[in-house]
């Protein structure tokens, strides 16, 4: 997989609303969020916070609204449609903000959330789940034609971020559950390229971040077995936090940001 660093990422304030989604712990998930926010900005990117919406209780997790690769965005139809705000405010930010080209999907039929699109840096896996469906996969492939593109059945309902991500240079981190194992599976059959796997004991840790060299994952208090092989198996840095709050209503750690590779200026909020 090619190196490059992220420079930029979109993040949202959590609304006193998420409190309807789940039994969350609002306070605690606000903390969580912060400390999330600072170590993106420790590990190096510009972060674009954009104020709380009550009226979008789900807003905090953004990556469902758009797919970012090499300097372009995808704006995607989640499969919920009472997220179609979110869409708007992410599609202003990116454009107007960030000045990144924007590629809209043109097929209406077409459902797509962002955390069901695995990009490994040699390809896009996408997933086929409730909430992004065949359409879905074909507009990431529309949209960046330059990267093998396949799509890979889900269970539902959770997305394909949930049981696999990137966790480093052509490395899928992935749960050791039945269902996780199936869809690793699957995407091998499937993809173009050979990667190397970190099996992990708890379903949950499957989903980190890998960013500008380090890899973020889940606290030791939420992953411990998994803790452990990490602080076994990964040999370059390693970053943890606690996002147990959050990942009661959301894939996990990938779901509260919008990455973003820019080079040229950027225009505050």
């Amino acid at each position: 997989m090619a190196a490059f660093r992220y420079t930029h990422a979109v993040v949202c304030r959590i609304p006193l609303s998420l409190r309807s989604r789940g039994e969350i712990e609002l306070d605690e998930a606000k903390k969580q969020h912060e400390t999330y926010v600072r170590l993106l900005r420790e590990l190096g990117l510009d972060v674009i916070e954009l104020p709380p919406d009550e009226a979008l209780p789900e807003c905090v997790f953004v990556e469902d609204t758009a797919v970012v690769c090499n300097g372009t965005a995808l704006i995607t139809r989640p499969g919920a449609p009472h997220r179609t705000k979110e869409v708007e405010t992410i599609r202003v930010v990116l454009k107007k903000e960030l000045d990144l080209p924007i590629i809209e999907m043109s097929d209406s039929k077409a459902k797509l959330d962002g955390g069901d699109v695995l990009f490994t840096g040699r390809e896009f896996f996408v997933g086929i789940s409730q909430w992004t469906n065949e359409a879905g996969a074909r507009a990431v492939a529309a949209a960046f034609p330059e990267y093998p593109c396949t799509p890979i059945k889900v269970p539902d309902p959770k997305h394909l971020k949930t049981y696999i991500t990137v966790g480093g240079p052509d490395l899928l981190c992935v749960g050791a559950g039945k269902e996780a194992q199936e869809v690793l599976k699957r995407m091998e059959r499937e993809a173009t390229f050979s990667y190397q796997t970190l099996t992990l004991p708890e379903d949950d840790a499957a989903n980190v971040l890998y960013l500008n060299g380090t890899l973020v994952h889940r606290s030791i208090d939420e992953i411990p077995h998994s803790f452990k092989v990490f602080s076994e198996k990964i040999d370059y840095p390693r970053r943890s936090v606690n996002i147990s709050q959050l990942a009661k209503a959301s894939c996990g750690l990938t779901s509260s940001c919008i990455l973003v590779r820019r080079s040229r200026h950027i225009r505050n909020l």
